[in-house]
């Protein structure tokens, strides 16, 4: 296996720069070169481990051949898949009922069956005695700790927050895999609230959105996810409406530094404006809904995860709950268009040309094999504007591309 991945990473290193498919505008090269490597990272994990040299060489070739388009859905495809069979092995662990439950379509026995990658893994929890909603399904009543512990013993790892090992003072606190994952694996998933760019000056503290607030993410396609209102998670699982931070905290060692000091912040009132819909139940004790803990390597170490656009069907009722995130204004999608800096309205667009409703959310996908150590992103910060002290490009030019 090990000749097989080395094989394998020479090809994302060329293919990201030579592939004939890739546009010349400088955005949407950089745009297209991330789903080439997400093709090829989350194909090979799809793969599994007895993948064949004939195996690697074809994922390599339709990686090369195949448009831009087809290599977006079959990341997607690559990405839900994952995300279903962690679900379904969440649900076995925590629904008092697999085989009766509604929630699921499938039995322990059938889940069992699928099989395990180490990839997504959106933790399910328990409501405490006394937190009963008639529309919120009854669970086991395992803390968030526990289900943590659990999930760890089904899938092969989970998150911790713990002090980082970056050696600069405004690190404060890092995301660390607690357990092993494979390459092509979703290591966490971003949560919070989703704004997109018809919906921007509902943003708190708009136009200066990220003076006080390091835990926004900007997708390509100008949706910007707001991390502050998640805070750590929770204990319930319940109706978020994502207006609040939540008192609960995980148990963090030392003092709180830099940007950790920002979730004590409370978001202002959003001009009564309703966050998500009656029926946004969602599971608080998710595990891996850390990703915005997530640090940007220090200076000659490279990323170990890589962001990943995922659109969330929402036809896919049953696994809704592990979504850590609600969308901000009306469910109907403004379409818009940008001109310059500027964003323009062109009209109502429900999904943009699907007939499938969707969440915008994004995942981080394990660029290489990791084990028990800190997870990295590269935050590909603007070079347009001011940078802190302590950030390191990794690569300029793709800053500089993500950013034209």
């Amino acid at each position: 296996m090990a000749f097989l991945f080395n094989k394998f990473q020479e090809a994302v290193k060329v293919l990201a720069k030579n592939s004939p498919m890739l546009a010349k505008n400088p955005r949407k090269l950089q745009f297209e070169a991330d789903i080439n490597r997400l093709f090829l990272y989350t194909s090979y994990n799809r793969l599994g481990k007895d993948a064949d040299e004939a195996d690697v060489d074809e994922i390599i070739d339709m990686a090369n051949r195949a448009s831009v388009d087809d290599q977006q859905k079959q990341v997607q495809e690559n990405i839900h898949l994952q995300i279903k069979s962690f679900c379904m092995s969440m649900d076995e662990l925590l629904l008092p009922d697999v085989k009766s439950t509604n929630e699921v379509t499938e039995s322990p026995k059938q889940s069992n069956a699928t099989p395990q990658r180490s990839g997504l893994s959106l933790a399910i929890g328990r409501n405490r005695p006394g937190d009963k909603h008639p529309d919120v399904p009854e669970t086991r009543p395992l803390e968030r700790a526990d289900v943590s512990q659990k999930l760890k013993d089904l899938i092969g790892y989970t998150l911790d927050i713990k002090p980082s090992q970056i050696p600069h003072k405004e690190a404060g606190q890092g995301l660390f895999l607690n357990g092993e994952c494979d390459v092509g694996a979703v290591v966490a998933v971003y949560p919070g609230v989703i704004y997109s760019p018809a919906y921007y000056r509902y943003i708190p503290g708009y136009p200066r959105v990220d003076a006080q607030n390091s835990y926004l993410i900007t997708r390509y396609d100008g949706t910007v996810i707001n991390a502050k209102p998640w805070g750590s998670g929770g204990e319930t699982r319940d109706f978020w409406d994502g207006l609040t931070v939540p008192e609960i905290r995980p148990n963090m060692q030392g003092d709180e530094k830099g940007s950790d000091r920002l979730l004590k912040l409370l978001s202002k009132p959003l001009d009564g404006r309703r966050l998500g819909k009656s029926g946004d139940i969602i599971e608080r004790r998710n595990p891996l809904a850390l990703a915005h803990f997530a640090n940007h390597p220090a200076k000659g170490v490279e990323p170990n995860v890589m962001i990943c656009p995922y659109d969330f069907p929402l036809t896919e009722k049953e696994m809704r709950v592990y979504i850590p995130n609600v969308v901000f204004g009306n469910a109907e999608e403004v379409k818009m268009k940008k001109f310059g800096s500027f964003w323009l309205k062109l009209g109502s667009s429900r999904n943009s040309g699907s007939d499938v409703p969707v969440l915008k959310t994004l995942v981080m996908v394990a660029t290489r094999a990791l084990c028990d150590e800190e997870v990295l992103l590269n935050y590909r910060l603007s070079n347009s504007k001011r940078r802190p002290e302590w950030y390191s490009p990794v690569n300029e030019e793709e800053d500089r591309r993500r950013w034209s």
